[in-house]
């Protein structure tokens, strides 16, 4: 039984599905983490979402900032994008179905057992672990109710961009911890979050700190954290504990998975997206 986990795959199917072959993964046995992400930017979006959902149980994704954004297209608050490609998934047949199922995927995994954690963008210094899943709940909550138009008009917007709590509520509270779930990078020294800064460490200037260089109430616990959305860091640069699983397959890098109980990666090199 093996613990696989993947990158963002933005609609890379083939080569998610060469990975998969390459390290023998077994929906009967095993069991895929997925950083979100799962669409846009890649040519095969659909075939990911049904492939992703055929494997039930087996899968255990989080929804990124492109998966939300999916939603909100679909629900007419936000127009397409030229290169969001995502007119196929519109129109299938199976659209409801798989927006549907979408919808009910949750925002953060966390796993006692294997003392691990992940979510799309990373875990804010400004949370341990009990304010993460409670805030992950609240997400999750109002993606899957009727009233989940109000969180999609939302999430949009950069503000408010610090944890108060007690004083953060209803929407902006929202807003707040999606932002801090799927689009995160950069925070100021008292965890506060930068949402425009986007490039490498090396071009950033002080005093932004990627989230991961902050102390972390979660990492003192001794969880280690998987994420993806940061493209440009290739996977590397992290301190011990903290995975990024990002390496740009979408923009002619490769998909990476790495595999939890020997901590061993494997790769695809990009083949649909160049």
């Amino acid at each position: 039984m093996s613990t696989l986990l993947i990158g963002d795959i933005h609609g890379c199917y083939q080569e998610l599905r060469i990975l998969s072959k390459k390290v023998n993964f077994n929906p009967i046995k095993d069991t895929l983490w997925l950083t979100g992400d799962l669409v846009s930017r890649g040519p095969q979006s659909m075939e990911v979402l049904r492939y992703i959902k055929s494997l039930g149980s087996s899968a255990r994704i989080v929804l990124g900032n492109h998966d939300l954004h999916l939603l909100a297209v679909y629900a007419g608050i936000h127009r397409d994008k030229i290169k969001y490609t995502s007119n196929p998934l519109l129109n299938a047949d199976d659209s409801d179905h798989i927006i549907h199922w979408l919808r009910c995927q949750p925002i953060l995994q966390v796993d006692h057992d294997l003392k691990l954690i992940m979510s799309h963008a990373g875990i804010t210094p400004q949370w341990d672990i009990k304010t993460a899943q409670l805030c992950a709940r609240e997400i999750e909550d109002s993606l899957s109710s009727n009233s989940y138009p109000l969180l999609l008009h939302a999430m949009y917007g950069d503000t408010p961009n610090s944890w108060m709590k007690g004083l953060l509520t209803g929407l902006q509270r929202l807003r707040f911890a999606t932002n801090a779930f799927t689009r995160m990078r950069y925070c100021f020294p008292g965890g506060e979050l930068d949402m425009i800064y986007k490039d490498h460490p090396n071009q950033t200037p002080p005093p932004l700190k990627p989230w991961f260089n902050l102390p972390s109430k979660i990492l003192d616990e001794g969880y280690s954290i998987i994420f993806g959305h940061w493209a440009s860091l290739r996977g590397q640069g992290t301190p011990p504990l903290i995975y990024a699983l990002d390496t740009g397959c979408c923009w002619g890098n490769h998909l990476t998975m790495l595999r939890w109980e020997d901590k061993k990666y494997f790769t695809q090199p990009c083949i649909s997206c160049k």
